[in-house]
């Protein structure tokens, strides 16, 4: 199966899931309803649904929040749902707040500066990975 087929799957289940038929002139009429660019045609809805092709990223989000399901998962499947899930809520755990601090801090730096820390950080991540020492 094809990424964009795959994609098309998930488009439709979302639909049904929402209480909508998995039609071309639902689709076009709810998306539009929704979208402030420039509104999609039923031949482009049509082609999301057929597994031709996978709308744009400013688009996906709004189908995304008209179904009610996570972006990642429309675009990626449920693997990539949870994975993000994982990592925000690893991010979000108090015991990483002074990581964070320190992350946030190095992005605030001078580009010159964060090559720098970068190197060092990637000297020592070499070295532990050769002593055999991993992650926490």
């Amino acid at each position: 199966m094809t990424e964009k087929s795959e994609f098309a799957q998930r488009l439709r289940s979302a639909m049904l899931a929402a209480g909508y038929p998995d039609r071309p002139a639902v689709l076009e009429r709810e998306f539009n309803s929704r979208y402030w660019g420039r509104s999609v045609t039923f031949q482009a809805v049509s082609r999301w649904l057929r597994g031709e092709s996978i709308p744009s990223q400013d688009k996906l989000q709004v189908l995304a929040e008209w179904l009610r399901i996570e972006p990642q998962v429309l675009r990626f499947g449920e693997r990539a749902g949870v994975t993000v899930r994982e990592q925000r809520g690893r991010w979000e755990d108090p015991k990483f707040y002074q990581e964070r601090e320190v992350i946030e801090t190095f992005l605030g730096l001078p580009a010159q500066q964060r090559k720098v820390v970068r190197e060092v950080v990637m000297a020592l991540a070499l070295a532990a990975k050769a002593n055999g020492e991993g992650e926490r």
